[in-house]
């Protein structure tokens, strides 16, 4: 799917995106796409470009995947996302970077159509997973090193619908969640 380069598969998935009311996300290592800011996206795409040894449109994918975040805007959708602390001090690119991503994930955080928790690190009864993002209850997508699944029988996307409940009640929220990326921030300076 990437052979010819990143930004083709940003804007295929622009469909799915203005047709799901509710997105669940859990991400344990990396900021979701709907929440990049630039300079975020173009360093995580020109590693995977690096890795992958494809041809560069990062520039051309970056701007792709912004246009697609402006689903958020769309009254009625609603997004809930739960990232492992981790996700919060895996730094991709410089700390300048990252202190403007995690500024980022401060502001959109604040809207009334994104639920954010954050699972700090600690002894807990689920583990951590793959990422995966749900649609609706239609479908799972799930992103590997070198594929990207599409779940779609119904007992499979439960199971996918279970996980993230069960990580959801591991999260912290609001003033709490806000504190854990401040010490992230924080920690870029160090």
């Amino acid at each position: 799917m990437q052979r010819t380069g990143l930004q083709r598969l940003q804007q295929a998935a622009v469909p799915l995106y203005e047709r799901t009311a509710c997105f669940r996300i859990y991400e344990p290592s990396l900021i979701p796409g709907l929440f990049q800011t630039a300079e975020y996206a173009l360093a995580l795409m020109r590693a995977v470009v690096a890795f992958r040894e494809i041809p560069d449109d990062s520039a051309q994918a970056v701007e792709a995947r912004l246009q697609r975040q402006k689903v958020l805007d769309s009254s009625g959708r609603r997004c809930m996302v739960i990232l492992e602390e981790a996700a919060l001090r895996t730094r991709i690119g410089d700390a300048e970077v990252m202190a403007g991503q995690l500024g980022r994930l401060l502001t959109v955080a604040s809207r009334s159509n994104i639920i954010l928790g954050i699972i700090p690190i600690r002894d807990r009864a689920m583990w951590p997973t793959n990422g995966f993002w749900i649609f609706d209850d239609e479908r799972v997508l799930v992103e590997t090193l070198s594929a990207e699944l599409t779940v779609t029988q119904p007992r499979e996307v439960a199971l996918y619908a279970k996980a993230f409940t069960e990580l959801a009640e591991l999260a912290a929220y609001g003033a709490p969640a806000r504190t854990l990326i401040a010490s992230a921030i924080a920690a870029l300076d160090r």
